[in-house]
């Protein structure tokens, strides 16, 4: 108790229970407020019943001696709160040359358990500054669980807690794994584990618990959490082959035995794990189908996601099985049936693993699905291999580079009628098919149709056309004049960039220019009315049975396409497979089989 709170309570003016609880307030004491934060006593005045604290929030804060002890908590000196007051240089300091002892710091101070939206409060703003908290913190808790000083919760909701300083590395680790309340959690303790091996290697009793309780933690988490329980399954089998003690009993389950029971479901279940972890798996094919462990991979190679068939590829090429690979992906390339991972591994890997099958069919195959993706309701699927199609440069060429003209035609068709791109990014890709098959240049400037035919097209998009030519003529091909001017000024045309690029713009240009005259003056027009439902033509809307599945598609002219809206060119492939049909009449649409349900005029 403080001396001059002593004569206080002698002189029978408080009790010793006040006195005490005011002595905590005395000069250089510190405290805490629930809105202005830490403070440190700076001076009081007991006859008056007055003291002054220096709050982080409020310095130079008068209260009374009443007020004070019911609204302060008492901070001991070594409290994290308090060292923010007192000792803020060094725990900046600390931030960068030990953060473990920073966190640990705080643990101790709270109890030895917070959330992480509490430590960001501790530290956010006054200790480290919010714009490099994130990448500190990423950093940090990598450290805290290498140092084992603390157990780092891999989500938000859980609490980061102070381990117990009595434990040895090993069996804090071990104590991590019990601790864990589900699969995942499990899994990260194990890999932990296994990674510093060295501090269990002698412990054979705990490897077996482990082994036992991660068998009975699989056989609870298999309905729910498949990819999860095959991640923990995996982690088992690699904690034996670093350890010499553990054996598996007899009734134990094997990764083999779940890829058998499972086999149905586990494509999809290997998405989110590691590809190191997802090898693993795959490895266990043989001993799971035997003879048949061919077939049953290949059935998952479509729907495991980007990593997973990769390592299928690899697996089956190391293991003499790349006839049986190429068969497969042969087959489905040319039956338009590979999904889109599949195709964009192919393309990434076309002088690599995959060379075998790569060629112009690849190139119709990846056209087909993105049509018939954007013709799916639902969220886009190849959305990857689209944006991969449109900026790898040179994908093209290797795909028809060399082949035969009506094949390179075929493919600049498709994408030329195609219903997948924007406008401009359908011309960038044109001209690219044009470098590579200098003969599909006629696609272009006849929008693939011959010349004494012409094209139909709605007035409305006539119109855009004819705004677009107006902007070429009268602001783009002037604009461009004008830098041909200003190029030649800075002299020496030789080594003058400016110059040739304004040039080489100045061809594109005028070729636009000749395009839109060409297409203008053949393009017929029309408003679609007068349309006799009776078969499937320009100007009706289809609906279409895909299996149980309604789709409706409005077929309208060359320039009239809007896929957000299910509007299609007559030109497209999509539309060329429904001219012609009717009601009734079951027709094949991008390599998916449809039935035509209704047909109705578009301008009824």
């Amino acid at each position: 108790m403080h001396p001059d709170v002593v004569k206080l309570v002698e002189a029978g003016r408080i009790s010793k229970e006040v006195g005490e609880r005011l002595s905590q307030l005395a000069p250089s004491q510190y405290c805490l407020h629930k809105n202005w934060g830490a403070g440190k006593v700076k001076s009081w005045d007991l006859s008056a019943g007055k003291i002054v604290i220096d709050f982080e929030q409020n310095e130079n804060q008068e209260m009374g001696l009443k007020l004070a002890i019911q609204k302060t908590e008492v901070l001991d000196v070594d409290h994290f709160r308090a060292q923010k007051l007192e000792s803020m240089a060094e725990l900046r300091a600390l931030v960068t040359e030990n953060p473990v002892e920073l966190v640990v710091r705080i643990l101790k101070s709270l109890g030895g358990s917070l959330k992480l939206d509490k430590l960001e409060r501790e530290l956010i703003g006054s200790v480290i500054p919010e714009k490099d908290y994130k990448k500190w913190w990423e950093s940090t808790k990598k450290q805290l669980r290498e140092s084992r000083a603390a157990v780092v919760p891999t989500k938000r909701t859980e609490p980061l807690v102070l381990r117990d300083e009595s434990l040895t590395p090993g069996e804090s680790m071990v104590s991590d794994f019990f601790e864990a309340k589900d699969l995942k959690a499990k899994a990260r303790a194990l890999e932990a584990i296994i990674k510093d091996f060295i501090h269990v290697k002698d412990n054979a009793e705990d490897q077996a618990k482990i082994a036992v309780d991660i068998d009975a933690t699989v056989r609870k988490g298999i309905k729910f959490h498949l990819g999860q329980a095959l991640d923990l399954l995996v982690g088992r089998d690699d904690l034996m082959e670093v350890s010499d003690n553990l054996v598996l009993e007899d009734s134990a389950l094997r990764l083999s035995d779940l890829i058998q029971t499972e086999s149905d479901k586990i494509g999809e279940e290997l998405g989110s794990l590691p590809a190191a972890r997802q090898r693993k798996v795959f490895e266990a094919y043989p001993v799971a189908f035997g003879d048949t462990w061919v077939k049953e991979i290949l059935s998952i190679f479509d729907v495991v996601g980007p990593r997973g068939l990769a390592e299928i590829a690899k697996l089956l090429i190391e293991k003499g099985e790349d006839v049986s690979l190429y068969t497969f992906l042969r087959q489905h390339i040319t039956g338009r049936t590979l999904g889109a991972d599949s195709l964009l591994w192919i393309c990434r890997e076309r002088k690599k693993l995959a060379e075998p099958v790569f060629d112009h069919e690849v190139g119709n195959a990846i056209l087909s699905l993105l049509e018939r993706d954007a013709m799916d309701d639902g969220p886009r699927k190849s959305s990857r291999l689209q944006s991969y199609f449109m900026d790898e440069k040179d994908l093209i060429n290797d795909l028809i580079g060399g082949v035969q003209g009506n094949e390179a035609k075929s493919f600049g068709r498709k994408l030329h009628q195609g219903q997948i791109f924007p406008e401009l990014d359908r011309k960038s890709l044109m001209a690219r098919v044009i470098k590579a098959a200098p003969e599909t240049q006629e696609l272009v400037t006849s929008d693939g149709e011959q010349s004494n035919k012409g094209i139909v097209s709605s007035w409305d998009s006539i119109d855009k056309r004819k705004a677009e030519y107006k902007d070429l003529v009268d602001n783009q091909i002037p604009q461009n004049r004008e830098d041909i001017k200003i190029a030649k000024s800075y002299g020496d045309l030789r080594e003058n960039a400016e110059y040739h690029m304004s040039k080489d713009n100045q061809k594109v240009l005028m070729r636009r220019k000749a395009d839109h005259e060409k297409a203008l003056g053949e393009v017929q027009g029309t408003d679609f009315k007068d349309v006799e439902p009776d078969t499937v033509k320009i100007g009706t809307v289809v609906t279409l049975d895909a299996d149980g599945k309604s789709k409706q598609m409005t077929i309208l002219g060359a320039w009239d396409s809007d896929p957000d809206n299910n509007v299609i060119s007559y030109l497209s492939e999509m539309a060329q497979s429904l001219l012609g049909a009717s009601v009734g009449d079951t027709v094949e649409v991008v390599t998916q089989k449809m039935t035509v349900k209704s047909i109705a005029a578009y301008n009824a």
